[in-house]
């Protein structure tokens, strides 16, 4: 568990499920994410990320303190094959689209950041997005994350001509 000001980032739990189903059920929410996610993609995404967690790696549920909600999903993982990044650790977010532009993904990422320099001992944390992601890409220079100019590259699971296979590559030396 990660416990900042605002939020609590903790392993997702049962009842966290509608709030993340609806979330990734969301187009505009999916828009420059890939498409949207039914119950069984969904459920699939949250085995993904239980299949870090022996490695204390997995996205965790961002939890408002000041009413419980669930709002997003963020935090570490390892880089999934066959992208350049397979085997390092990775960093992402999510916030629903009813908690945009609160200061929430920024607060729940610097503090997963952090606790993932004092837990793993890696040189650099990465992060991937389409191109086109402009809030994503503006999330991560926020982070302190810069673009790698060697990091482009085609992501396996959009077709060719969709604008979200063109994916670029930020990356986080070690503080």
């Amino acid at each position: 568990m990660i416990e900042t000001e605002r939020l609590i980032l903790r392993k997702p739990r049962p009842s966290d499920y509608a709030a993340l189903y609806a979330m990734w059920a969301d187009p505009l929410m999916m828009a420059d994410l890939g498409p949207v996610k039914d119950d069984a993609a969904s459920a699939a995404t949250l085995a993904r990320h239980d299949s870090y967690r022996h490695e204390g790696l997995g996205f965790l549920t961002v939890e408002r303190k000041s009413d419980w909600a669930v709002i997003g999903f963020c935090g570490l993982k390892r880089g999934d094959p066959p992208h350049p990044i397979a085997g390092e650790v990775e960093a992402g977010w999510q916030i629903a689209r009813a908690h945009w532009r609160q200061g929430y993904a920024l607060e729940a990422m610097t503090a997963a950041l952090k606790w993932g320099w004092e837990s793993f001992d890696v040189p650099r944390i990465v992060a991937i997005t389409a191109a086109r992601n402009v809030a994503s890409r503006a999330m991560m220079a926020r982070l302190g994350m810069t673009r790698l100019a060697d990091g482009d590259f085609e992501h396996h699971a959009f077709a060719a001509g969709d604008p979200l296979r063109h994916i670029v590559t930020y990356s986080i030396d070690r503080p």
